[in-house]
């Protein structure tokens, strides 16, 4: 692992602004005094790690990310105890997953401890951006091809980068929960392509998507499989999970179209703790519909790191239109988000050892 250089930041935003700052911070628009970057290159291998002061990138416009999008990226919080310690949850299952999507995109491997001390490099020199109450610190990990060339094959040259923002959450508004629009005309992800991988590109390819959902007045969209438009896959950006009359939980089966999402296994995990039954198993989007309208259907909800978790109360779209439950967040769901959270911030056991304390 190399070793990384610390070059504080000569000009730190001022902690009376900060404070200000920390006080409603959005989701993704605040972001702290510093960043990491590590560097690759085919002859070193991994070098030149720093933490350095955050400020803009100067790339060549042939830069190969530009022209053929190899980049991948992850999503993180750190969190303030109830002790006062800083924490994350599962980083070494990002780490983990980072490397998946880089396999997939043909990058390099990041070692697993350069991934999780850079994170904690970051959080240790930026710590005071992490807000109070139920705010967090969301670590946004990145690499791209950095080699300056037109051609189409894998780069030569790439840059790891961690950055962070100061953040709240991800959905406001008072709202009892979200609504979702289903995309009849895009879809997300099809079998041997990247749905897996976590990188821009998908991302890119669903906006049109979510534009359209908030065209009709829709917070995300809901992806249908791409063979036959039938059974449900996932949000814009979050993994789905139904909770049904008998107590037991459906979500769609990952497979290589639908990205494992960490805060997905958790949940898989903590409520198989409890004894529920939890079923991985496609699950159709007329019958999500059926079962809403019949009562058999009790909650759905939409899993990730940024939204933790979030009730879907109505469903729309061209041949859709129907609530959930009453329309209001469901008690499974909400306990379930209690928990999560719990462990997350450290005011509940953590029995799997999910949670890494900073010194």
């Amino acid at each position: 692992m190399p070793d990384f250089a610390i070059r504080p930041n000569a000009a730190p935003v001022a902690a009376d602004l900060r404070g200000t700052m920390l006080k409603d911070p959005g989701f993704g628009r605040v972001f702290t005094d510093h960043m990491v970057v590590v560097k690759w290159t085919e002859d070193r291998g991994w070098h030149e790690a720093r933490v350095e002061a955050r400020a803009p990138l100067s790339i060549d416009p042939a830069c190969s990310v530009l022209h053929y999008a190899q980049e991948i990226f992850e999503g993180l919080k750190a969190y303030r105890a109830a002790d006062g310690g800083i924490v994350m949850f599962r980083p070494d299952a990002n780490a983990r997953r980072f490397n998946d999507s880089a396999a997939r995109m043909a990058m390099p491997a990041l070692p697993e401890a350069t991934f999780l001390r850079a994170l904690e490099e970051l959080i240790r020199i930026d710590r005071d951006w992490i807000p109070e109450g139920d705010g967090s610190l969301y670590l946004r990990p990145f690499m791209f091809g950095s080699e300056n060339f037109l051609g189409v094959k894998p780069s030569a040259e790439y840059l790891f980068i961690v950055i962070a923002s100061s953040v709240g959450a991800y959905f406001k508004g008072g709202k009892p929960g979200i609504t979702v629009w289903v995309s009849e005309n895009y879809t997300r992800a099809a079998p041997g392509g990247t749905g897996a991988a976590k990188c821009g590109g998908n991302y890119a390819a669903s906006l049109i998507a979510q534009k359209e959902a908030i065209g009709h007045g829709c917070d995300q969209v809901v992806f249908l499989d791409a063979a036959e438009r039938r059974w449900v896959e996932e949000l814009g950006g979050m993994n789905t999970f139904f909770v049904m009359d008998d107590g037991s939980l459906v979500t769609p089966p990952i497979g290589g179209t639908i990205l494992p999402g960490i805060t997905r296994d958790s949940l898989i995990r903590l409520a198989r703790d409890e004894g529920l039954t939890v079923r991985e198993e496609p699950y159709a989007m007329d019958q999500w519909r059926d079962d809403a309208r019949s009562g058999r259907l009790r909650e759905a909800f939409a899993c990730g790191t940024a939204a933790v978790i979030t009730p879907i109360v109505e469903v729309k779209g061209v041949a859709h239109d129907f609530t959930i439950g009453n329309g209001g967040p469901g008690l499974e769901t909400m306990r379930l988000r209690e928990a999560l959270t719990a462990i997350q911030r450290g005011t509940a056991p953590d029995p799997h050892g999910w949670v890494r304390r900073l010194d």
